[in-house]
């Protein structure tokens, strides 16, 4: 039975493909797009969670202070408070990454497009050649994982660990180390 695919024009983007159909990434809510404090400020304290974020960057005023700001779009707040209600603003606009899940983690990787290790280049994953094939618990996700959960996992930070801390810590350094020259690739896990 076959498994998740992703599919992409680099091993890198086959496998992002892959991850961001499992979990979901580290991303900014569109609806949180107000510029001024004072429309920011109305809008983080219209949630729960607004007001928890307002509390963790520090701002600490007292309920009827918040409400003459929140009447009066004129008031004049202090610099330091309008620094204060931007970060808790830009802290809730943000949705943390899931984490990493075990399919990808623990799974069973079939790699098919181009191979090179040295001077051996090949075609994997045709009716002629199998699929190279991974064991991802081999495989040290540690810096996979930090640069997802920050955001910052691009396609090729991925395909670089991916073959330093996956590939190479299954299957060794190959005979010059491994790359994937091709135009396009499919990545299943199993």
């Amino acid at each position: 039975m076959a498994g998740p695919t992703g599919r992409g024009g680099s091993l890198g983007a086959a496998l992002g493909d892959l991850l961001r159909a499992q979990v979901t990434p580290r991303h900014r809510l569109s609806t949180y797009n107000a510029k001024y404090w004072h429309a920011q400020l109305s809008q983080l304290t219209g949630t729960r969670r607004g007001y928890e974020a307002l509390e963790t960057a520090g701002l600490d005023v007292r309920p009827d202070t918040l409400f003459k700001w929140l009447s009066d779009p004129e008031y004049n707040v202090r610099r330091g408070y309008r620094d204060l209600i931007h970060t808790a603003y830009e802290n809730v606009a943000i949705v943390p990454a899931d984490p990493l899940p075990d399919l990808i983690t623990e799974g069973q990787y079939e790699i098919s497009g181009v191979v090179r290790t040295g001077t051996d280049e090949r075609t994997r994953g045709t009716v002629d050649a199998a699929p190279l094939r991974i064991d991802g618990t081999r495989g040290n996700w540690d810096g996979i994982e930090e640069l997802w959960l920050a955001g910052e996992l691009t396609d090729d930070e991925f395909e670089d660990h991916f073959v330093d801390d996956v590939i190479v810590e299954d299957i060794g350094e190959g005979t010059d180390g491994w790359e994937f020259p091709g135009a396009s690739y499919s990545v299943e896990v199993r």
